[in-house]
């Protein structure tokens, strides 16, 4: 049914929900924010899921956006831009708002998007040997449809140390930021994502999910002028000569421009 996930669902109604682009790092592409956003519809709607468990295949979490995708807004009209953007905001809070508890499980790599999802998770472990970071910086660009989440889940003091500069941090730093719950090493991750799913098949699926929407409610507001505020960042960064120049950098195996000589 998906051309970029997995979706397996066991007999206590724990669903994995695998990324599954290994041989591109899973990173985020127009497909995948597709699916992503089909697959919450689905899994919001199913009575018999009752705890989500996001990972994926491979060696890498997640890379973070598509370059490639990236790439097309550089030569898309601002209609389609704003379009494209939209995919990426409304795929988050999709998540975010799913009503199934959703924990995440993160190996290898999760940068800019990856973090993003991370923030979405109602619990997120990774590996000890995790690297994350808010790298879009680097490309001249900014983590703007993720921003609510990164903010929500870190705080803004915390994100602050982070959000700007694209320094790539390890588990152990991503646990003091409050990206991650635990980091844990990697043949403990499966043991460790349990003890966090079995206490929620003791609990009344509704009242779960109506505790997960209060806490949503009472913490900062992401609601649609929030996101269409995201949108509109991303679409006026894209337009940006950094942004052309930190993507065809990227392509072309160099520096940008922008970046200080050694």
């Amino acid at each position: 049914m998906f051309e970029t996930l997995k979706l397996e669902t066991d007999t206590r109604g724990v669903t994995t929900l695998t990324l599954n682009r290994p041989e591109k790092h899973n990173a985020m592409s127009g497909q995948m924010l597709a699916d992503l956003s089909t697959a919450a519809a689905q899994l919001a709607s199913d009575d018999a899921v009752r705890v989500v468990v996001l990972t994926a295949a491979g060696t890498s979490f997640c890379a973070g956006g598509d370059l490639g995708w990236m790439q097309a807004q550089m030569g898309a009209d601002r209609k389609t831009r704003f379009i494209e953007a939209r995919k990426l905001a409304e795929m988050l809070q999709a998540l975010n708002t799913l009503p199934k508890p959703l924990i995440g499980a993160l190996q290898g790599n999760a940068f800019g998007g990856g973090v993003g999802l991370a923030s979405v998770c109602d619990a997120a472990i990774g590996v000890e040997g995790l690297k994350m970071g808010l790298t879009e910086t680097r490309l001249g660009l900014i983590p703007a449809t993720i921003g609510p989440y990164v903010i929500a889940r870190m705080g803004e003091a915390r994100a602050r140390r982070v959000f700007m500069s694209a320094r790539v941090f390890g588990a152990a730093e991503a646990v003091e930021l409050g990206l991650l719950a635990r980091a844990v090493p990697a043949e403990a991750l499966s043991e460790a994502v349990e003890a966090e799913v079995v206490p929620y098949l003791t609990c009344g699926p509704g009242a779960v999910a109506s505790a997960k929407a209060l806490a949503r409610s009472l913490g900062p507001r992401i609601d649609d002028a929030v996101i269409d505020a995201t949108i509109e960042a991303l679409v006026a960064r894209w337009e940006t000569e950094e942004a052309r120049e930190g993507i065809a950098a990227f392509f072309d195996r160099r520096p940008a421009s922008f970046a200080a000589k050694p």
